[in-house]
């Protein structure tokens, strides 16, 4: 295969797409304005979080929203001045609040990211960049069986789906996890999952990965976009075009004014997140463990234990929130009372949100441009399936699953 192909974006999408391409025999160019994996792939939880499957937007959402925002005890934070812009967004979003969508999009989500592990280790197979993959098991930390079952829709869906989680209660817990706060009485474990121990630096041994393939990686700003008769010729950079015969847009939260230049619209946010890395840390969990109560996860990784969670609606312009970063303190000393670390780094990045909670994967028309953004928070746990499925329509392959749902014609007209 000797047509090229230009991905922009150089996160975990983008340079998955760019190792299957390569492998499949592509001519391939990764072009993104910064170092690879720096962006909202280095900032992530970690997690290769398969039973991730069910939307924020379950049924009862919209008449608990108000509550939500209004309780400061609750992990969920609004910038006021910006709700005038998001309001067209969030009406579509909250519209999905019902169990008849929310069943769609969990059975869609699973063939992205229901097996996530295997999907990264067949990406990393025979490369440096396998140490960074670990397996294990991935725990939701519950106040007691009560408030587990009070999630119980969202586990009915897991199960449905293969996840079913083994429940330790009692002092077993601390068996399980000796640091968790004694406040904790209840663990759903899900096995068969992983978490990856530095997602920024395993995402540029990716690119280091491509490059040694023979790809080709370039650092400038995509500005345009060439087309003739409905069809791409070049992606329009800073630095002078690049010629091509398709492209991939898999540039997050920031594919929105990309995907506008092709008279695009699409209904897409910023799911604002944020994190705290405690420096070589002690008192933390020996698993990856989702505290429930705080809405946070929290991962042992190279540099430290790294909780990540909080979602703030803010958009892209404003800096980080200096409320956010107090709850997730407050919340992390509450789960790990004896942690201890020699320093605490913080970092806010921004998830891409589409209004359906589906990712974009495929073929806009018959442009020769493809799409693979918009994985909410699990772009990590989802980016080499994304990419293995791209890859495999630019070569003539067909996807073994329906690639309908995730179709970015689906807002052409909406």
């Amino acid at each position: 295969m000797t047509e090229k192909i230009v991905i922009i974006g150089a996160g975990i999408v983008g340079v998955s797409t760019a190792i299957w391409l390569r492998r499949y025999g592509a001519d391939v160019t990764l072009v993104d304005r910064g170092a690879p994996g720096q962006g909202t792939s280095y900032g992530n939880a970690g997690i290769l979080a398969s039973c991730a499957i069910v939307p924020v937007t379950t049924p009862g959402l919209i008449a608990k929203a108000p509550k939500l925002l209004m309780d400061p005890e609750f992990p969920l934070f609004m910038r006021w001045s910006y709700l005038p812009k998001l309001a067209p967004w969030l009406v579509k979003y909250l519209r999905h609040a019902n169990d008849k969508d929310t069943r769609r999009i969990a059975k869609a989500m699973t063939p992205i990211i229901g097996d996530s592990v295997d999907q990264h280790k067949a990406l990393v197979a025979d490369t440096d960049a396998t140490h960074w993959v670990t397996e294990t098991s991935y725990n939701f930390a519950y106040a007691d069986r009560e408030a587990f079952e009070a999630d119980g829709y969202v586990w009915g869906l897991r199960r449905e789906a293969g996840f079913v989680p083994e429940l330790i209660e009692g002092a077993a817990v601390r068996e399980r996890e000796p640091n968790l706060s004694d406040a904790v009485q209840c663990l759903a474990c899900c096995k068969d999952h992983g978490y990856i121990r530095d997602p920024g630096n395993y995402v540029a041994a990716l690119a280091d990965v491509f490059t040694g393939m023979g790809g080709t990686f370039v650092q400038t700003d995509v500005t345009d976009f060439e087309m003739e008769d409905g069809q791409i010729t070049s992606v329009q950079t800073k630095d002078g075009p690049i010629p091509c015969a398709r492209a991939i847009i898999t540039t997050g939260v920031w594919s929105k004014p990309l995907m506008a230049k092709l008279g695009l619209n699409i209904p897409l946010e910023s799911e604002r997140g944020y994190h705290i890395v405690f420096e070589d840390a002690t008192g933390g969990p020996i698993e990856p463990t989702m505290i429930a109560s705080g809405k946070f996860v929290a991962t042992p990784m190279a540099a430290g234990l790294r909780c990540a969670g909080i979602v703030e609606f803010g958009g892209l312009d404003a800096g980080p929130s200096k409320a956010p970063f107090a709850m997730l303190r407050k919340k992390v000393r509450e789960a790990f009372p004896g942690l201890k670390s020699t320093a605490e780094v913080e970092w806010q990045g921004h998830r891409p949100a589409p209004s359906d909670s589906l990712p974009l994967i495929g073929e806009i028309g018959r442009s020769g441009v493809f799409t693979g953004f918009g994985h909410h928070h699990v772009g990590l746990t989802g980016g080499p399936k994304t990419g293995r499925l791209l890859a495999e329509m630019l070569t003539g392959r067909t996807p073994n699953i329906d690639m309908s749902a995730y179709a970015p014609d689906r807002f052409v007209s909406k």
